[in-house]
């Protein structure tokens, strides 16, 4: 698909969550719960067509997540920094957002967050590999910020619980 129609349908998603929303926490709150969804079935896409194996910590997660996923599914490669001290938190800086082109806030939102799928996303694919992470937006171009800033802590390792007696 191509990336100006994958735009432009977000778009219209986003327009239609706004007037089926009163404010826009809600409408921030469904984008994540889209993205999250989106996540935990494009993880398996992922995978298979990455050939990237278990990654052994946070780090090598960052850098597939900004090397390897955002590349192949957004085709854009989102710089990592601000690395806290104990490793376990980073921000992708995104020069470009291409779910942004041709989009302009309304004064009337400016608490949107209109990429939040994002976040859900990321926090929906890694939970299927037994991360679980908090994910946010810390900056927005849309919002007069010279980049896009998405914040990534860690929080734990899932651990797989199987139920009862199949051990």
């Amino acid at each position: 698909m191509s990336s100006e129609l994958f735009t432009l349908t977000y778009g219209a998603l986003v327009t239609q969550l706004c007037k089926d929303y009163e404010n826009d926490e809600d409408v921030n709150k469904q984008l994540d719960k889209m993205g999250y969804n989106i996540g935990v079935r494009l993880i398996e896409d992922f995978l298979a067509r990455s050939n990237v194996g278990r990654c052994h910590d946070f780090r090598e997660t960052a850098d597939v997540i900004a090397k390897v996923a955002f590349k192949m599914y957004l085709g854009i490669t989102p710089s990592i920094t601000n690395w806290s001290p104990a490793g376990d938190e980073f921000s992708l800086i995104l020069e470009n957002n291409p779910l942004v082109d041709f989009v302009e806030l309304p004064d009337n939102h400016s608490s949107l967050i209109y990429s939040n799928l994002l976040c859900g996303v990321l926090r929906g694919a890694l939970e299927m590999v037994q991360m679980a992470v908090d994910v946010k937006f810390v900056q927005d171009t849309l919002k007069g910020d010279g980049v896009t800033e998405i914040r990534m802590r860690f929080i734990k390792r899932i651990e797989d619980n199987l139920p009862a007696g199949e051990e």
